[in-house]
């Protein structure tokens, strides 16, 4: 697969192509569908399929302050989406001049005039351009002109809930990474690099790996999980994963750690991935460090259960 950051170095003898658009975030089980039927249709017309995202989220550049909290980092939406079959993951740049950007204008510059494009496959509820105006009717309205066709894919559901980056991150903020997992089609991961604790965990015999996450990572509620610990080169382990500020020792900053099972390794300064699988309980302030460890020792073993 492809990887562009702009259209600036757009191939020569760019030939047609089907574009499919949007922020994308999480890769969910809609976006698959979404993306599944563009990859099908290049193949029918034996043509590249493009599919274009944006960064920064054009939430923050439109208005400060209101980035929502991320499901996935770009690199890992391009393995997400490589693995769907998409022949270029194009990610343009999101700045203000795009979002002023008229939405016909952005259809003939970019999509006609750059891509070329044989057909554009969005979601139903798709917008773009100055003020959201531009629509998949325009598009179609457009397509008619400017020769190529629009697919409007209906938006996927189960049992009365519709699958979105939305519903996702209200699921990871209250804790339910089972229910998150069933919509994304896997669990969420949260990726970072280990970095240096306090030491805590290691003299009380569980020594952690505190994982430094990015900015606007999509942390689930504080609490205890039971997590797959990705390593780098590959490994999956099992690990029983903290998030929370440590109340029991009146801890202020949030961390998420994570206590690698049957392992004796240092991982500081790697980068590693967790993949949450469901959450064993609430964080809690327990009167002494006897108490603690007790519910450690059962934290692990139910985690242990859980992944075996």
């Amino acid at each position: 697969m492809q990887r562009w950051r702009g259209l600036e170095h757009l191939p020569g003898g760019w030939g047609r192509c089907v574009v499919t658009i949007g922020v994308f975030d999480g890769v969910h089980r809609g976006h698959q569908a979404l993306i599944g039927r563009a990859v099908a249709i290049a193949r029918e017309k034996q043509v590249p399929c493009v599919l274009m995202t944006f960064d920064p989220h054009p939430s923050e550049v439109v208005r400060p302050g209101s980035h929502p909290a991320q499901l996935t980092s770009l690199r890992r939406r391009s393995e997400l989406v490589e693995q769907l079959g998409v022949d270029v993951f194009c990610v343009i740049p999101f700045t203000l001049e795009v979002s002023r950007m008229p939405a016909d204008e952005f259809v003939h510059e970019v999509l006609v005039e750059q891509l070329h494009v044989a057909a554009v496959v969005v979601g139903e509820n798709f917008t773009f351009g100055s003020k959201a105006l531009g629509n998949v009717e325009l598009l179609r309205r457009l397509g008619q002109r400017f020769g190529f066709v629009t697919e409007g894919a209906d938006l996927v559901t189960d049992d009365g809930v519709t699958y979105s980056s939305t519903y996702i991150r209200a699921c990871i903020d209250a804790g339910d990474v089972k229910a998150a997992a069933h919509a994304l089609g896997r669990p969420h991961r949260l990726e970072g690099i280990v970095v240096r604790g306090d030491g805590r965990g290691k003299e009380l015999g569980f020594p952690t790996a505190n994982l430094s996450t990015t900015r606007f990572a999509a942390v689930p509620a504080d609490g205890v999980y039971a997590c797959w610990f990705v390593h780098s080169d590959g490994r999956r382990l099992k690990a029983a994963v903290s998030v929370g500020t440590n109340p029991t020792f009146s801890g202020r900053e949030r961390r998420v750690e994570a206590f690698v099972l049957d392992v004796d390794e240092d991982f500081y300064g790697q980068r590693v991935a967790l993949d949450f699988v469901e959450r064993l309980r609430g964080m809690e302030k327990f009167d002494s460090v006897d108490e603690l460890l007790v519910q450690m020792h059962k934290d692990v073993e139910e985690a242990r259960g859980l992944l075996a």
